[in-house]
């Protein structure tokens, strides 16, 4: 039964809805005149070229030299990180451009490099907020120590199940999540580390247990926003915009008229930017991970911070600290004890504890006397960078827990949580940014994406979800609906799935429409989305566990 109902043809609509797609359909086998195929070429090796002449100056920069091997380890690492974003880009973004291409308002070749420059331009104009909400799904002991082999070995088996994953719902047309995708393999690393270590039965505390409820309700919510929002904004539309057209099947291959024609750009472009600025992000905070694995004394701290920032950060530093020894119950005898204190209370999410707050006083001492010592970050010597930005890291998560807690909100005032919030803003300055080439590279591997293997689930969103030919309202309520809930998760820092919420958005939009929904296709969509979570946690951990096996069977 699980192979019929994944094989392509298992996705085929209902006759009658099929019987009428070729009047109407659009044209979209057109080949790609040879100068197209050379310039995405040049435009693919330039990036990585650029990626790779960035890694070397800011190595060198620092001092940091990179053996042959570890460059060439580097470099397979980040051309996976980047094959994710480049997979993202044709199996999310096809979504974006079914509604422009079924209603004939742009043909598909243009619609693809059209909707890929605008998730280009999104990604750069990210802020990163998404990028570490992801990062702090992974378990806390392989961020701390991201460059050893368990580190290196989480992040090739989460993004190479996460592909595995997207290419296999592709290959039949599926519009599934890459995002789903990317945090079930989170969760397969996190708890088959957790096993892996003794840990516990259930392995729960080796990811952010918090974190990832958070993120899942997102996931989980989204795709009924779109479903509800769609469905909503296409009955007021019918209420208040009476022109018959943008509610029935485009005639032929006749372009809609000129004003909604523009609405149904504005709203697949809207789509498109919002998806590069969320999406892209998730691929950024792991090529940090790599670099700061491969690369620590380069990546690991924010050497761009300017010195005059540093009498700021000490400021905050002391502050905060003098708000913590307010509420502590005496301070660790070593810097060393007070590292081991917040890590356990980082990784079983205690903090609001007097004992914690005593072990932080003690590590933002150290933390702010390191960092005046040196004058500013950019100065930190290599030996130094790797330990300075693990307690920088254990400070900044821990005093953000704290300030979201509530029961710490009981103990400390609302002045004292006003400087525990600056203090984290200054660390997260210091140790989460985001250089600016792997924005670009990011930005193109995502945007030369979009012009690949998209045709399956364009097919898919265009054809297979309603039982009517796609009409104008329908296309512009469902990329309204998703272009403003995307853009609404950036806003607040939270990874949400472009593919649901606008499929869900195409699925309301019928039904409003009046269209009825093919049942094969959407329950395909829901088994998909079931599936996708457990699958992806499976391949991950089961690609941890044997590249860790592997990797000590070699001596390492």
């Amino acid at each position: 039964m699980a192979t019929s109902t994944f094989a392509p043809d298992a996705l085929t609509a209902d006759s009658s809805a099929a019987a009428s797609v070729p009047h109407t359909g659009p044209k979209l086998d057109h080949s790609l005149h040879p100068a197209g195929r050379w310039l995405f070429l040049a435009v693919l090796i330039g990036g990585l070229a650029y990626a790779g002449f960035s890694i070397a100056f800011d190595t060198a920069q620092v001092g940091e030299s990179l053996a042959g091997g570890a460059f060439a380890f580097l470099a397979l690492a980040l051309l996976i990180a980047l094959g994710f974003e480049f997979v993202n880009g044709f199996h999310d973004t096809a979504n974006a451009v079914a509604t422009v291409i079924y209603t004939h308002s742009m043909p598909a070749p243009l619609a693809v490099v059209w909707s890929g420059f605008f998730n280009f331009l999104g990604v750069m104009l990210s802020s990163g907020a998404v990028a570490y909400s992801i990062v702090t799904l992974l378990p806390v002991d392989l961020i701390l120590n991201v460059g050893s082999v368990g580190g290196f070995a989480m992040i090739f088996a989460l993004l190479l199940a996460a592909i595995v994953w997207n290419l296999a719902t592709w290959a039949v047309g599926l519009p599934n999540s890459s995002s789903h995708a990317l945090i079930g393999s989170i969760l397969g690393v996190g708890l088959a580390n957790q096993l892996i270590s003794g840990g516990g039965a259930d392995g729960t505390s080796g990811v952010d247990m918090a974190q990832v409820w958070k993120v899942l309700s997102a996931l989980a919510f989204s795709p009924v926003v779109g479903f509800v929002g769609a469905l909503l904004l296409l009955l007021v539309m019918k209420r208040f915009l009476r022109d018959k057209k943008l509610y029935e099947a485009p005639e032929g291959q006749t372009p809609p008229p000129r004003g909604i024609r523009a609405l149904l750009i504005g709203t697949c472009t809207a789509v498109s930017f919002a998806h590069g600025s969320n999406d892209g992000q998730k691929g950024m905070g792991l090529i940090m991970l790599i670099l700061i694995g491969c690369a620590p004394t380069a990546y690991a701290l924010n050497r761009t911070m300017p010195e005059s920032a540093t009498p700021a950060f000490v400021q905050a530093a002391q502050a905060a600290s003098a708000a913590y020894v307010a509420h502590a119950n005496g301070a660790p005898a070593t810097v060393g004890a007070a590292r081991t204190t917040v890590t356990q209370a980082l990784k079983s999410k205690r903090v609001a504890d007097p004992v914690v707050y005593g072990a932080l006083a003690t590590l933002s001492d150290d933390v702010s006397s390191r960092i005046a010592g040196y004058g500013s970050l950019g100065k930190v010597p290599a030996a130094a960078t790797p330990n300075l930005r693990n307690d920088m890291y254990l400070v900044l998560d821990t005093t953000k827990l704290i300030a979201a807690d509530k029961a710490a909100q009981g103990r400390f005032t609302a002045q004292e949580i006003t400087t525990l919030k600056d203090y984290g803003g200054k660390l997260e300055q210091g140790t989460r940014y985001i250089p600016t080439w792997v924005k670009i590279t990011v930005a193109l591997a995502l945007g030369l994406g979009t012009m690949v293997g998209w045709k399956r689930i364009v097919v898919t969103v265009g054809e297979r979800i309603g039982k009517t030919h796609l009409t104008y309202g329908m296309g512009a309520s469902a990329e309204l609906v998703a272009a403003a809930t995307i853009l609404l998760a950036v806003n607040f820092g939270m990874p949400v799935s472009t593919t649901h919420i606008l499929s869900s958005g195409v699925a309301g939009a019928s039904v409003a429409n009046g269209a009825g929904l093919q049942r094969r296709t959407v329950m395909n969509m829901a088994l998909a989305w079931v599936m996708t979570l457990p699958v992806a946690m499976l391949l991950s951990g089961g690609l941890y566990w044997l590249l860790l096996t592997l990797a000590h069977s070699l001596g390492y």
